[in-house]
């Protein structure tokens, strides 16, 4: 199943083959430099797509030791670092949006949080705008790999262009 998520008038997307673990991680690794200390990152893909894992790759390369679990069942992981703290969210289970006024949502978003939604339509209303989105789907031309398409303002996603080519 393909989402269809509206490009906002003002943001502009970028689309990316993730043939393996090894591309993703990668992939992970630039994102981890990319993303600004603040950013809300909306992850959407179906059951299966890598949301999990492509944020697991993100935060072990930002820094994360240990274990990082899914949050499926607690809904929100923290992992903190010495200047940044690193959220996980994963609403797929929530009931209600209200729900995460329990959870003490607005605490979570500060000045020095990165944080990842899975799931975001499930707390409509009670989660502040993406500042980047992320897409998830199987590639058909690809045997087990996806396709990420990220969508940010203009300048983001130019910046993200130019790292990685800097990469290639």
């Amino acid at each position: 199943m393909t989402q269809n998520i509206t490009l906002p008038n003002n943001h502009s997307s970028l689309k990316i083959d993730l043939a393996s673990l090894d591309s993703t991680q990668a992939m992970a690794s630039l994102l981890g430099e990319w993303f600004q200390s603040t950013d809300v990152i909306y992850l959407y893909g179906d059951l299966g797509a890598g949301k999990t894992t492509l944020t697991r790759c993100c935060l072990q390369a930002m820094g994360v030791q240990g274990a990082i679990t899914s949050p499926t069942y607690s809904l929100v992981e923290p992992y903190t670092l010495e200047k940044q703290t690193l959220n996980h969210l994963d609403l797929y289970r929530l009931a209600d949006p209200e729900e995460l006024e329990y959870l003490g949502i607005r605490d979570i978003f500060t000045d020095h949080a990165i944080t990842w939604i899975e799931w975001p339509d499930k707390g409509n209303g009670y989660l502040p705008p993406p500042s980047v989105t992320i897409l998830l789907e199987y590639a058909d031309n690809l045997k087990n790999g996806r396709q990420i398409t990220l969508i940010a303002e203009p300048d983001r996603i130019e910046q993200l262009i130019r790292m990685r080519n800097k990469d290639v």
